[in-house]
Formats: structure tokens, sequence, C-alpha cells
């Protein structure tokens, strides 16, 4: 194909070993899966289009459009009993896929199935997550970035009821979907049989693989595993391939390195795949998303797609009828050296009837549509999303408020699952409170790609497996970027992984390379008073505190380096940690306080001034906005600002530096 680089005696070798013969029969007796627990670690069935007739979700989101997901509890519920609450009251045969809550309580948690007047469950709710209860384990249950979840199954035949013994409940989520009578769903038992035991073994087994080869549970019975390796130099402007097969088959690992060969704000390296000829491809994304990198740099490590030791990998089954091709292209722009090994693992077993094909489909909205959601996916036909990755920023520092918007799906025409918060659709919680949602942190199915408050940056990633969101007709997967009325305008990209009987009707080219580079902030503001890091403060004689006045008629919260006589080693002083997402000069300013116990405050860098001295003094205390400390040449990352107390006005009583804000502003 014009633009690919002739193909080197290994490529040959590897054309050679793709004519060997192809598995093509239907499937094996007893491969059948009943749905439930198999479906954790069944990957060689994720292609397989679902039986389901309806896939759906109750939740405590505001019924009346709102932002009250679960604040007041008016809605954490779908009725009230004695002596407790109806959390979901669902009518089978089904399966309750999903239950995640940020807010679990001590209170004990019910479950009723078939009827049953006495609850064949019970535990405390917050214990359901910690793997105390047998049938519950660890880690088809987990909690961290803020949220408790579990994944496990819970089939039932004729129905099955929660209940919370409580008055009130905050937030929670529950997925689930129904079937059609005869498909051998069994209701949950507490005591499985030595069948089903294995199967929750196999489960936890894959669940404790994050970032390791999980190929075993990807091959499908019966196939053997043929390795494509290759190394690729990528030209500006060329596709390189790194698999061609020209017989039916199916993908189940792709592994490329160093996974810094694929970092970088531009998302000029495009991964592409097509299958059986077509011409518009099946994958289109910036390589680097593909594997779940957040603005440039790798982030995510799942069960299914991430990056662990330096290597990007994917497990997603891939299956095709006649052929297939996978390529990295690099933009005509790209302006350094790249080189990567790659392994593809290919095996012979050609797609079923029954089996949709994989895409993956990149979108960025920038800025976003006020009023209208994020649209993660619109199209018709019949398939199931088995995964979203997504990064959002907003258009100013400090404020990532838009993360209080709701996920919601549409499925052939109905909308049946409204979420609580977009951590919450991710597995998470409370995205701007320490200790939770702060930094990347990965799960099997879930986790936080990263949050960096004064960048106004957030993200998050979601593998769909037995809570797939299946469809007959069509499926349309939005978010909101406000926490009412999509008021917010912002960055938005996002990766969609699903399965389709036929290409998705949305079309899965990528917009030109100069729409899909990172745009850092210029102007990135650091919250002294909420959580700016501190590098360092007075050795001696000082005390740093965090303050709330009332001036002018507003509240106002800042840091406080409150001091007396000298330090060890001359000024006192306080060092804030500020990280920026470029190199370059900036000028510091600070919104800060004046008042009649304040010094004068000057910026120091290499125990050299660079800035003017600053008199904060006031006969009252006011608030003193963008006070110009200095001009700097900072380099991209952590940079440690140093203010000292150099002094004080006569009349002040004190020499204390009263800090609200932090601002770095990118001047070249």
């Amino acid at each position: 194909m014009k633009g690919h680089p002739r193909f080197c005696p290994v490529c040959l070798f590897l054309v050679a070993m793709l004519m060997l013969p192809v598995v093509r029969a239907g499937r094996a007796a007893g491969t059948e899966v009943v749905p439930g627990i198999q479906e954790l670690y069944r990957l060689d069935r994720l292609a397989v289009l679902r039986d389901s007739t309806k896939v759906a979700s109750v939740s405590s989101y505001d019924r009346t459009g709102g932002n009250n997901d679960g604040f007041g509890g008016q809605y954490s519920f779908v009725r009230k009993e004695r002596d407790g609450l109806v959390l979901a009251d669902l009518e089978g045969p089904g399966v309750l896929y999903r239950f995640a809550t940020p807010t679990p309580t001590e209170d004990m948690l019910e479950f009723y199935f078939d009827g049953e007047t006495e609850p064949r469950i019970r535990v405390k709710y917050r214990d359901l997550f910690m793997g105390k209860h047998p049938g519950f384990p660890r880690p088809l249950v987990g909690f961290g970035a803020g949220g408790f979840y579990s994944y496990v199954p819970l089939p039932y035949e004729k129905s099955c009821k929660v209940f919370l013994r409580a008055e009130r409940t905050q937030f929670y989520q529950i997925n689930y979907a129904t079937y059609p009578a005869g498909m051998g769903i069994e209701t949950f038992t507490t005591e499985p049989t030595a069948e089903q035991r294995v199967h929750i073994e196999k489960a936890c087994d894959l669940f404790s693989s994050t970032g390791k080869d999980i190929g075993k549970y990807v091959v499908p019975e019966g196939g053997r595993v043929e390795t494509v390796t290759s190394k690729v130099t990528l030209e500006a402007g060329k596709a390189a391939p790194i698999f061609t097969g020209d017989r039916p088959g199916r993908i189940v690992g792709i592994r490329l390195s160093p996974a810094e060969a694929l970092a970088g704000k531009k998302r000029d390296i495009a991964l592409r795949a097509y299958w059986d000829g077509e011409t518009e491809p099946a994958i289109a994304c910036p390589a680097g998303d593909f594997f779940g990198y957040a603005w440039g740099e790798p982030a995510m490590r799942s069960l299914l797609v991430g990056t662990a030791g330096g290597v990007d990998y994917c497990y997603f089954p891939m299956p095709f009828d006649k052929s297939g091709r996978i390529e990295l292209y690099a933009e005509p722009g790209l302006d350094r050296n790249v080189s990567l090994q790659a392994e593809v693992l290919f095996v012979p077993v050609a797609r079923q009837d029954d089996e949709g094909k994989f895409y993956a489909l990149w979108r960025r909205e920038n800025p976003t549509t006020k009023g209208k959601p994020f649209t993660f996916i619109e199209t018709n036909g019949r398939g199931h999303l088995v995964g979203v990755i997504q990064q959002a920023q907003g258009l100013e520092s400090g404020n990532t408020y838009f993360f209080e918007g709701d996920d919601q799906t549409t499925i052939d025409g109905e909308l049946v699952i409204h979420g609580t918060g977009s951590e919450d659709f991710y597995n998470g919680g409370w995205y701007d409170v320490a200790g939770r949602w702060e930094s990347r942190r990965s799960f099997p199915l879930s986790g936080c790609l990263d949050y960096k408050k004064h960048l106004g940056r957030t993200g998050a990633y979601r593998i769909f497996l037995g809570d797939a969101y299946a469809y007959r007709k069509g499926i349309l997967q939005t978010i909101e970027h406000a926490p009412t009325g999509n008021d917010l305008l912002n960055d938005y990209c996002s990766v969609t992984f699903l399965y389709s009987q036929d290409p998705p009707t949305c079309g899965i080219s990528l917009p030109p390379a100069d729409q899909r580079e990172v745009v850092d902030l210029e102007r990135i503001v650091f919250a002294a008073w909420w959580n700016i890091p501190i590098h360092a403060y007075s050795y001696r004689d000082a005390s740093l505190v965090k303050g709330r006045d009332k001036i002018d008629e507003q509240n106002v919260q800042f840091v406080s380096l409150q001091t007396k006589g000298g330090d060890a080693f001359g000024y006192h002083f306080v060092s804030f940690a500020c990280e920026l997402p470029a190199a370059g000069t900036y000028k510091i300013s600070v919104d800060s306080i004046k008042g009649p116990a304040q010094g004068q405050v000057q910026l120091f860098m290499d125990e050299a001034p660079v800035g003017p001295r600053v008199d904060f003094y006031a006969q009252a205390r006011q608030r003193a906005p963008g006070v110009e400390m200095g001009t700097l040449d900072l380099a991209e990352g952590v940079n440690n600002l140093m203010f000292k107390i150099v002094g004080k006005n006569q009349e002040s009583q004190g020499q204390a530096f009263d800090v609200i804000n932090v601002i770095c502003e990118k001047v070249d």
C-alpha cells in the first residue's frame, strides 16, 4: 500500500505464518455462557452480541434536573418501607451487575431474591465492598479514589430487591440487565457449587492480573496464539504496519514499547485498524490516548488496556472475517524520531456469526456546546459498549466544577441510565476532597487518570464486562459538562470502545492533527487556601494556619504564615510547590490580604530577591488581588516558589503573610 515501508525478512516470515489454516467452525459444545459470573473472565466471549432484553440502572439522580444527586437523600430510594429504604426492586430473569457508591454506611444492607420474606444476603453496607462477606470477595469488590464498587454478579430468576435498613442514604448506582426466559439463569446463592467456585476463582485470578499478560483469558477454546513481532521507525506522513493478515482470525493482544515513544502533547501519532478490506478504519485514535494517556502522558493501567512497566498493552479481542491490518500513522508534522517494538497476538479463529467487530472512536469537543452534553458516541445498529476513557479540562484555572455533570445512556430510544456525577460513573467520588479523587489511581475496571485543580483537569476510565451497555437499534452515550444545564464550556475528549455488528453510523475517522493537540492553560491559579502543596516554611518561631475571615461582606479563605523574630537562616519564608504544564517565562502574583499585622514580602530565587519588596500593611484587613511579585523562568513540572517576609511596616503589629492564591501567568 502507498506509504508503507517494504517488508523485512522477519515480516515475510510472519506473512508465511499467517497463511496457516484458520479455524472457522461453529462454537464448540459446552462453550455457551449463562449470564453471570462467567462474564467476568470469559474475555474470549467479550465480542459476542448480548441476548439481554434490557440494560438499565437504578440510581439516586436528581429527578428535577438539579444537582441534588444524593446530597439530601430525597431521591436515594425507589420507595420507603417499614424500617428502611428499597434501593432497587428488579424483575427477572436478570442479573445485577454493578453496585457503586461513594457514601456507604454502617447500616445493614439486605438482598431478597424471588419474593423471599427473609434476606438471602445481609451485610453492613460498607462491608459489602471490603471483602468481608464470603459472597463478595476481593478483588471483585473494592474501593479507592473516593468510591466503593462491587462487580459480583447477582443473578435472579424472578426478582431481586435491595433494601437498606436506614432512614436516609446518599449516592448510589445499580446496573442490571434483564433476559428472556430459558437462558438458564439461576438465582444467586451464598453457598456456591464446586463448578461455581471454579468460576469465582478464575474471575478473582483475572481481576488480580491488572497490567499483566492476560492473553489466556482472551484466546478462544482450541485457539493457538501466533505472536507477530516487528520493530518500526516512524516517518512523517507515512503509515507503518504492525500487523497484516489475509486470513480470518482475531487479535487477542497488542503490546508496544517503549511507552514514552508515544508520549507528547501533539497527539500526532495515530493507531489505526482496518477489518475485512473496509476503507474506513475500525480504530482511529491518537495512539497514546488509545492506551489511556492523559494530556500526553501514560496514566492508565486497567485490566484490558493501559500501560505497565513501560509497555502499552491492549487485550480487547478483535475478531474479523477475512483480513485485518493494524498500523501506526505519523502525521506530516512529526518532528522527532520515534521507534517502537510491537507485538501483536493473533489467533486463527474466525469471527463467529454472533460476534461483533471491535471499534474504537476518539472524539473531542473544544469547547463543548452550551446547553448540550458531551457525546461519547451516537450510533445506530446492534452492538455493545465496553469501555470509555475521558479527559476533561476546564477553560479556567482552579475550576473542576464541570465534573458534577451526570452520565446519561439512551439505548434503543429510551433513556435507561442516569448517573449521579461524573466521577461516580467511574466508580469514584468526591473529586476535590483530599485523600480521595486527587491523583492517578488504577483499578481493574475503572480509575482516575489524574486530578489537577490548578490546571482545571481531571479524567477517568471505565471498562464494561458483564455490565456492558448492549443495544439492538442504537445507543447515545453522553456526559454533562456542568452541574446543571451544561452551561460551563470545557475541553472534553474521549475514547469509546465497542463491538458492533456493522460499522458505527457515526464514523470513526480522526480530525486533523492541529485539532487534537493538548491545550495548556497560560494563567494558572494555585489555591493556597485549599490544596496547594507546601514545599517548606520557616524552621522555627513560625506557624502556618488556614484561616477564614469575612472581608467586605464576603467569606475569604487563606493560608497565613505567622512569625516572630527571625528564622534559623535569616528571613522567615514559605515555599509553595507550583506545578506548571509547560516551561516558559511567568509573571508571579498573589491574591493576598493586607492588614494591621502583615509584613513586607519579597519573591526569592537561589537566595536572591527577584521582585519588589511589597508592603502588605493596612489599617484594616482588606483583600489585595493580583499583587505582582516578580517574573521568573520556570520549568515544566513542579517549581518551588519562595516568598520571604523581609521586614515590616513601622505601624504593623506583626509580620504575617496571608495568601489566598498564587498566580503564574505565562508571558513568553
